[in-house]
């Protein structure tokens, strides 16, 4: 299987990107299946109303069933009144899916290779930006003609790429490890170190990770 390869940004150069990693045929229900797993992890699930039972309002009748001329009326809790209680709404609750293992890397092979198909990928070296510059950055950006949105993928520690790329416009910098498909495939161009390319490249790779269970289900 003949390697891919990506331009270098600033460089007229061009590096070989991992085979396995993106030369994946693209199969929609997988990265569905992840992309939504990836976006419902990131709900907090926090919304809560208060239900009839839990509003501070008294439980006496509002005023007596007959000789008022009034329609008979019982508490004022009731959710079609003001101040009452909600009906069916939001409580605390998560919002995991869990999705196969094996299944998640595919999908994340599958998006980056649609990148790689496409020519909206492009390697950055760290060294290039250890005095960080934004101006630069954005320069490099243009000069590739990278397409908004574009998302950076980095290593924690490749803090002058960091600095160089999160202040440009519809440029996000993401860590490799909190990168999922979800950001990936929203993404119009993608930009990978070096180092996060070796880092994804071992945990989406076609390659098993020794010691890995792919049978098992797991969600983020």
């Amino acid at each position: 299987m003949a390697s891919a390869k990506a331009p270098v940004l600033g460089k007229t150069t061009k590096a070989d990107l991992p085979a396995d990693l993106f030369t994946e045929a693209f199969h929609q229900s997988l990265v569905h299946e992840a992309a939504r797993a990836d976006a419902n992890s990131r709900r907090q699930g926090t919304a809560s109303s208060l239900t009839r039972g839990e509003v501070s309002m008294t439980t006496a009748k509002a005023w007596r069933q007959k000789g008022t001329g009034r329609a008979r009326v019982g508490a004022l809790s009731v959710p079609n009144r003001y101040g009452g209680g909600a009906a069916f709404g939001p409580k605390p609750r998560h919002y995991t899916v869990k999705v196969n293992r094996k299944a998640r890397r595919k999908a994340m092979r599958s998006a980056l290779s649609v990148h790689a198909e496409r020519g909206s990928v492009a390697v950055v070296k760290a060294k290039d930006f250890e005095t960080p510059s934004t101006k630069d950055a954005a320069a490099a950006l243009e000069k590739w003609g990278a397409k908004r949105s574009t998302l950076v993928i980095i290593l924690g520690e490749e803090t002058g790429i960091l600095k160089s790329f999160r202040n440009i416009p519809r440029v996000n910098v993401l860590e490799v490890g909190a990168t999922g498909v979800v950001d990936v495939i929203g993404a119009a161009s993608i930009v990978v170190s070096e180092a996060a390319l070796e880092v994804l490249a071992k945990q989406a790779g076609t390659e098993q990770v020794r010691g890995e269970n792919t049978d098992e289900k797991g969600g983020e």
